[in-house]
């Protein structure tokens, strides 16, 4: 029988990785302290939890003194209100966010967590990429990390990193040209990467749609080949997978978005923000059908996020990344909840 996750003997066997978590977040207000960030705090009961059609969201009902009630939801991410103070004039910010996320139960996954999400006005996502290279090199040292370690694999952050496009890995790795199956960027074609999977030798199944199909190749493929023997930035998504990023100007067919990869585990996405409203509106009214479709439950969209965008909001970049995964990799532990202090049970 297992023993409970407050029995002396099973925090024990977490005692060190909790001392090194500590310490991973003293470095990462330092980082930002140093770096004139300002940490700030928003409510996790929002309006809309956030759209992404795969995340689900617990919802909640707030009531008033007078018996009036009002749905509210456990935020996914703070990024909506976050934003918010930048179109207020915070031009740098940081937040250590406890975040929530339903039917998510895995080795690297969990209910309730913590997100580290930091915004730069005045900035693109290139200025992210080095705020990850120099913060992960700071977390590791704190830590007392040599590298950082997922499974059998070894990620050393202090090394020179790995940039490496979306469609760049699509055709190392699995022998596809991905832009070709979107010749509508807004509306990939489902039938062409079909078929360049068969000549890949990965078959589709029934009903998959083009986003399901590019995530099996990705899960297959791709993803164990990142962030080894350092960590490896994923960047220019194809622009219909990135909601609230604006379009690269080098090629429109592009998203400037970037995922950061260690030892073969996702660990942060970003973006440069979006800022024309109506565009924003658009890509929300799509995730909002494409979750109806696909789950038979729709999120309301934030009109006050929309109205801040329409204010004279900030070029700026913003980035999420996850906490407990980065103690992980540091204590190379197996299981998320070898570095909570309390998991959901």
């Amino acid at each position: 029988m297992t023993a409970p996750w407050w029995h002396p003997a099973a925090l024990a066997r977490r005692r060190a990785n909790l001392a090194a978590r500590a310490r991973v977040l003293a470095a990462i207000r330092g980082f930002f302290g140093a770096r004139g960030f300002v940490e700030v705090e928003t409510p996790a009961l929002q309006v809309s939890p956030g759209l992404e059609p795969h995340l689900h969201a617990f919802a909640v009902v707030v009531r008033t003194p007078d018996g009036a009630s009002r749905p509210r939801y456990l935020h996914t991410s703070p990024e909506f209100a976050m934003k918010k103070l930048l179109a207020a004039g915070e031009p740098r910010i940081f937040q250590l966010a406890r975040v929530f996320r339903d039917a998510e139960r895995s080795a690297t996954h969990h209910p309730e967590f913590t997100m580290l999400e930091w915004y730069r006005a005045g900035a693109d996502y290139t200025a992210l990429m080095d705020d990850c290279q120099a913060l992960l090199a700071a977390c590791a040292d704190a830590a007392g990390a040599a590298s950082l370690c997922w499974q059998d694999r070894a990620s050393d952050p202090r090394q020179t990193w790995e940039r490496l496009s979306v469609a760049e890995a699509f055709a190392r790795y699995a022998g596809i040209d991905l832009l070709a199956t979107a010749p509508d960027p807004q509306a990939p074609d489902v039938g062409r990467l079909t078929a360049a999977a068969a000549r890949a030798g990965i078959a589709a199944h029934d009903g998959d749609d083009w986003d399901s199909l590019f995530f099996r190749i990705f899960l297959e493929r791709i993803e164990p080949r990142l962030g080894t023997p350092a960590p490896t930035i994923l960047t220019d998504y194809p622009i219909s997978m990135a909601a609230l990023a604006r379009p690269s100007a080098r090629d429109p067919r592009l998203a400037e978005r970037f995922e950061l990869y260690v030892a073969g585990l996702e660990l942060a996405n970003a973006f440069s923000e979006l800022t024309d409203p109506v565009e924003q509106r658009r890509r929300f009214e799509a995730d909002v059908a494409t979750k109806q479709r696909l789950y038979g439950e729709r999120y309301p969209i934030d009109e006050d996020f929309l109205a801040a965008l329409g204010s004279g909001f900030p070029a700026s970049a913003g980035i999420a990344l996850g906490v407990d995964r980065l103690v992980m990799l540091a204590c190379a532990a197996a299981h998320i909840d070898d570095v909570l202090w309390a998991p959901v049970t």
